[in-house]
This record gives C-alpha cells, structure tokens and sequence, in this order.
C-alpha cells in the first residue's frame, strides 16, 4: 500500500525559539501534559489565539517526542548553531517527504559539488514524487507551493543553505559543522539522516 505524504508541514514554521522552551521544559522535568497546559494557560509561545498556541504546541511536542534523551542532553549543552540543526533533524524525523528531499537533493547537491540550489530543484523534486505517489500527486497547488517554499526556508534557518549576497537573490547549499557528540549519535541511531544532513555517500 502506497504510504501518504503528511502535509501537516505547511501549518508549521522553523519556530526554533519555541522549540527551545519546550526541550528546556522537558530536561527540567515537565512532562508533555504539563507542557501543554503551559502552552494554552500562559500562551508560551504569544501565538495570536489560543487555538493557534495549541497547535503550535501539538506540532512542537510531536517534534519533542522524536527525541531520545540522548539527544534532549545534546540538544541542551549545544550552541545555537547545533540546537537549530537538531531542530531541522526533528522535522526531518517527523515528515518523510521532507526528509527525502534533504536526503535525496541536498545532500546529492554536496556530493557532487553544485552549490546552486533554488525553486527549480524543489520543483523537480516534487514533479518526481507526484509520478511515484498518486497522495501527492492529488494534493491542491497551493498546497504543493507552500511545502516547497517552506522546504527552503526551513533549509536556510538551519544553515543548510544560505543568500549568497546580500541581495538575496540566490541560494547556495552550505556544508553545516556537526559536532562530534551529534555525528557520534547520528552515526549510533540513524546513519541515513547523518548522511542527509552530512552531505556524504
């Protein structure tokens, strides 16, 4: 049976100062009940209503809850630059489309040394998906355009890619510094997402 596509990607943003609060919440000791309430009872996140705060807070948990705690303990002790890459990793691990498109277009762009990247790939991408998955295939077009603009957003807030001028009208894949505790747990627990986001075969 062919497997759907979540498309729950295009309610979501990168959202990593949020995604801090709850992973701090966490290693503190609340539990995702107690997370949630602070969400919805003290508006955690200043969302615009409180429907709002409470799905950003169901998205953000589904990303908490793709960790382990080794990965919480990393998470906390590393600098920005980590944080957010971990952060990229939870929403890799909880959208598979996303992830085959980091694993399949990113990571094939480092190893081939193109460091041009921009809509045109995420295009072909999707083109690609849609003849393998009749689920995408069906979804709306505006639908389809947000996930791809979200695809590279979410790359450059992580620093997978970045403007290559100031102008910001072109995009560049970045290599990104991993640290050797992540490396060593990516290695450990999931080698394919080290090589997505490691650029290597």
């Amino acid at each position: 049976m062919e497997e759907k596509y979540n498309s729950g990607l295009i309610s979501q943003s990168f959202w990593f100062v949020e995604f801090k609060k709850i992973v701090i919440l966490y290693k503190n000791g609340a539990d995702y009940d107690e997370i949630k309430r602070q969400c919805i009872d003290e508006n955690l996140f200043g969302a615009i209503n409180p429907n709002r705060e409470k799905r950003m807070c169901g998205y953000l948990l589904t990303r908490l809850r793709s960790m382990d705690d080794r990965l919480t303990d990393i998470f906390v002790n590393a600098d920005v630059s980590t944080q957010k890459l971990i952060n990229l990793i939870t929403v890799m691990n909880t959208n598979r489309l996303f992830y085959e498109f980091v694993y399949e277009v990113y990571r094939s762009k480092l190893i081939i040394g193109d460091t041009s990247i921009d809509l045109k790939d995420v295009n072909i991408f999707f083109a690609q998906k849609e003849t393998q998955n009749d689920d995408l295939a069906s979804r709306n077009e505006s639908t389809k355009k947000r996930l791809r603009s979200l695809f590279l957003n979410f790359l450059i807030e992580a620093g997978l890619v970045k403007w290559a001028d100031d102008k910001k009208q072109k995009r560049i894949v970045n290599r990104v510094f991993i640290t050797i505790e992540l490396e060593n747990y990516l290695k450990d627990t999931n080698i394919s997402m080290y090589k997505a986001i490691a650029g290597v075969n």
